[in-house]
């Protein structure tokens, strides 16, 4: 092979290796030029040999070259870019106002149908992975009389998509919490066994037992309520937190108290009060242990209105300790921790007497410095909804009810927060509206939405259907 040949082919080999590493054609001609401008010796090997040093030694200039630009091209992507009114773009730790609403991929599809309508009910994941649908009410509403509320349950088969029977509670309730234990069981508390005008709470408690697939009674815990929290502790006990007492003339009494459910003993044990009475807040378990109260309705004598503040609750003294305060009052709300540890805040109604808003905004609460901060807002109001932890890190928020206008609207839509970009996103629709639903996550992924309310006047039959999120 001659000079020329061997310079040329050594040439093309360069420019292919500039085309794979995208260096621009301008760049890669100037090293090449610069090749063929170098003088090589007299001798044919001399001239062989020195063309391929050459080559060495602009191939490695060239890596550089592609360094520079690939590391260039990082910074640039890396750095915050600036909105048209020249803030920087939202961010998971740095968040603001969100830009509008872009669809991501995610469908809703119908999926098995309970055996009775239901909303007020709870959803509690078990560990052989199908979930428990406990108690709720058939939606069904009287200005004359109470109304009986339900005490059966069943269990959803992720694997065959239906619903079959289990054992029934002891006591008929809505509104109660329910908790998932270390040992697979099921803690039921409270709730009221009626519902409408006259609905008052019980004290009655029971474990489920899904070896037996069926209910004991236990405790009674000292407190009836519904509309409480309550909150699994990293040491295995049940944190159990306000709520409402309820009179005859429905809501109307706050309470401030909590206590504590040990599974070790069986039994139901005091512990420090909240500093502000609520009821319809949320508690949120913290990575340090601390659980988050916030917002939430407090009311006495059948007046009140929503609660910005929060508080923490410290479980290794038994007390709650103030924390900072949500930019908007809210009761109904979500709050669904994230991946960081901090708490996505969304939605809810702002209630004032009589007179009350859906709100869409959300706000970050950060553990690290005790404070929330807006981020962005929803497409809509909503309230009485579902947010739930996707596996990829996103929340899921579907349904609720919009009460900003004259009437009341239940929802279809959802939509995905995602907390890289601090923005929220519409998403599929549901495939009917509905309020007070329980939204399920599965092993695989998927979302189970399972009953609700469909009538915005919250007196027409509960929905028996659900419907899986992808």
């Amino acid at each position: 092979m001659d000079e020329p040949e061997l310079e040329e082919r050594l040439r093309r080999r360069l420019y292919e290796r500039f085309a794979k590493a995208d260096v621009p054609e301008t760049l890669a001609g100037r090293v090449t030029a610069a090749m063929s401008s170098r003088r090589p010796p007299s001798s044919r090997a001399g001239r062989a040999r020195s063309v391929v040093v050459a080559l060495r030694r602009q191939l490695l200039a060239a890596a550089a070259v592609v360094i520079l630009l690939v590391g260039a091209t990082v910074v640039f992507w890396n750095q915050p870019r600036t909105s048209s009114v020249g803030r920087p773009r939202a961010s998971a730790t740095t968040p603001s106002a969100s830009p509008s609403p872009v669809s991501y991929a995610g469908t809703f599809t119908a999926t098995g149908s309970l055996g009775t309508g239901r909303v007020g009910h709870t959803a509690t994941l078990l560990a052989n992975g199908k979930v428990l649908i406990a108690g709720g009410s058939t939606g069904q509403r009287s200005l004359c009389c109470p109304q009986p509320n339900l005490a059966n349950a069943e269990l959803y088969d992720s694997a065959t998509h239906g619903f079959s029977p289990t054992g029934s509670m002891t006591t008929a309730r809505a509104g109660q919490t329910a908790t998932l234990l270390n040992d697979g069981r099921v803690l039921i508390v409270g709730g009221a066994p009626t519902g409408g005008t006259g609905g008052v709470p019980v004290a009655s408690a029971e474990l489920y037992d899904p070896l037996t697939g069926t209910f004991v009674p236990i405790g009674p815990a000292a407190v009836a309520r519904q509309g409480a929290s309550a909150t699994l502790l990293t040491d295995g006990r049940v944190l159990i937190t306000g709520g409402s007492v309820g009179t005859s003339a429905g809501y109307s009494l706050a309470l401030a108290s909590a206590e504590l459910y040990d599974p070790a003993r069986g039994t139901f044990g005091p512990t420090g009060s909240m500093i502000t009475a609520r009821a319809d807040h949320t508690a949120t378990l913290l990575a340090d242990g601390h659980v988050l109260i916030a917002g939430g309705f407090s009311a006495a004598n059948g007046t009140g209105g929503s609660l910005a503040s929060a508080e923490l609750y410290d479980p290794r003294t038994g007390t709650f300790g103030p924390t900072g305060s949500m930019a908007s009052a809210r009761l109904g709300q979500s709050a669904t921790r994230l991946a960081s540890g901090q708490v996505l805040i969304a939605g809810g109604l702002q209630l004032s007497g009589s007179a009350g808003a859906t709100l869409a905004s959300a706000e970050l609460y950060d553990p690290a410095i005790g404070r929330f901060t807006v981020v962005g807002s929803m497409a809509g109001g909503r309230a009485g909804h579902t947010a739930t932890l996707l596996a990829d890190g996103r929340v899921l928020l579907a349904g609720g009810a919009d009460a900003t206008s004259a009437t009341t609207t239940v929802l279809a839509s959802a939509e995905l927060y995602d907390p890289r970009m601090a923005m929220f996103s519409v998403t599929g629709s549901l495939t009917t509206p509905r309020e007070g639903q329980t939204a399920t996550s599965l092993a695989d992924g998927s979302v189970v939405l399972v009953g609700g309310a469909g009538d915005a006047a919250a007196n027409g039959p509960a929905k028996a259907t659900s419907e899986l999120f992808r």
